[in-house]
């Protein structure tokens, strides 16, 4: 399967509370979720619906994974909705060393051998496995050389606190521009493919 990571992000690379702030936010002095909420236009949401259910499977960290069941996975009337739908009826593989029994159908732990899991899992055939928030873990596929497309759902607004998609000292990594699309509110929508280690000028 293809490996393809989604992620909200702002102009300053946040990418934590986009749709709110959690309890965990709050404790950490995290004040300004909600930052991506009501941001894109109709077809940007209509996007991002299609989005989830054109996936064969999802990867999720475990944070990532408790905020979209309590969400997409308890509320009657979110169940019915597209990505609802495909979030519960799915395949789920949530990387955590710390969750034991999961309570969403459908779910799966991979708490030991990550990589050789991850990498069986791409080896299954056709199809394509998503990675929606998760910004530690994506991260860690970085490093590892796993993610075959990033899309970037980037928001017009500076948060100017709170977690980054793009650790200091992570891997550097050249990208090529698949598909690029903006919509009426400003949102930009950009696929790219890793290509490799980036070409450095020198004087």
């Amino acid at each position: 399967m293809k490996l393809t990571t989604i992620t909200q992000i702002s102009l300053d690379g946040v990418t934590q509370g986009n749709g709110g702030s959690t309890q965990d936010d709050l404790k950490s002095g995290f004040e300004r979720g909600g930052w991506a909420r009501g941001a894109g236009d109709d077809e940007t949401r209509d996007h991002i619906a299609a989005t989830f259910q054109r996936a064969d499977a999802f990867l999720l960290g475990r944070r990532t994974y408790e905020v979209l069941f309590d969400f997409w996975g308890t509320i009657e009337d979110l169940k019915r909705h597209p990505i609802g739908v495909a979030l519960n009826a799915k395949p789920k593989y949530v990387a955590s060393g710390t969750l034991v029994e999961p309570s969403w159908m459908n779910s799966s732990i991979l708490a030991k051998h990550l990589l050789a899991s991850i990498a069986e899992l791409k080896a299954t055939g056709d199809g394509e496995l998503q990675v929606h928030g998760s910004s530690r873990l994506i991260q860690w596929l970085l490093e590892k050389d796993l993610i075959d497309e990033m899309e970037l759902i980037t928001i017009p607004v500076i948060v100017g606190q709170g977690a980054r998609l793009f650790a200091d000292g992570g891997r550097d990594i050249a990208m090529s521009l698949i598909d690029c699309h903006v919509d009426s509110n400003g949102v930009m929508i950009q696929r790219f493919r890793p290509t490799g280690r980036p070409q450095y000028a020198t004087f």
